[in-house]
């Protein structure tokens, strides 16, 4: 009689005989990237329940290759509260040239509350309405303490080209903060410009950015 082992190498087998050069998206494949990141997947591939189940736990995103925006289609979420307010308007025109944008306020000058406005563009991240967000305060401090609050979501404040690059290659964050009082509109452009085109580097850095999100999911099971 066969046992279990026996049983699942058949099924392997089948499915191999069955799908030929097909590839097969698998859990294991899933757990091997970054939880809250996306999965390219070849047009003719076949994903297995599991994986989808496992995408769905760790928040992968999996999109086909046909299917993959393109930069000019990249949604970014925007908000600000009244210390960055002036900058979020200069850069959210600047942007649409680009990007398609989502303004999560504030409106005006008058005095508001960062931690709402932080919270609206997290949001947007972790639920993969917004493919990248950006936070706009006097320090940049707060919000991204805020923002980092939010599953899913690896904010990084920035203040120069240095920190926008490393956070993106070694931290793949989704989420940048920006101090209005500490930087100037030409510098924060250049930060921005930075952070969206720097692609996230991988290899060994894969590892750490899967502990950082482990250590978010041990507290908050």
């Amino acid at each position: 009689m066969a046992n279990d082992d026996d049983i699942r190498r058949l099924v392997a087998r089948t499915l191999r005989r069955q799908l030929g050069a097909r590839p097969m998206i698998t859990a294991e494949i899933v757990n091997e990237i970054p939880e809250g990141s996306t999965l390219e997947i070849p047009p003719d591939a076949l994903v297995t329940p599991l994986a989808r189940s496992t995408a769905l736990s760790r928040r992968v995103r999996l999109v086909t290759a046909a299917q993959q925006p393109a930069p000019d289609d990249r949604v970014i979420a925007l908000g600000a509260d009244h210390g960055g307010y002036a900058l979020k308007e200069t850069l959210k025109v600047w942007l649409q040239a680009e990007y398609t944008t989502i303004d999560c306020g504030t409106n005006g000058p008058e005095s508001v509350d960062y931690p709402d406005f932080a919270l609206a563009v997290a949001q947007l991240v972790a639920d993969g309405r917004a493919w990248r967000g950006i936070m706009i305060d006097g320090a940049g401090i707060g919000s991204c303490m805020v923002a980092n609050k939010v599953p899913g979501v690896r904010a990084a404040m920035c203040y120069d080209h240095a920190t926008a690059v490393n956070s993106r290659e070694h931290n793949d964050a989704n989420l940048l903060t920006l101090g209005a009082g500490l930087i100037g509109s030409n510098l924060a452009k250049q930060i921005v410009e930075t952070w969206l085109k720097t692609e996230f580097a991988g290899g060994r850095h894969a590892k750490r950015v899967d502990k950082i999100m482990a250590v978010e999911r041990k507290y908050r099971e």
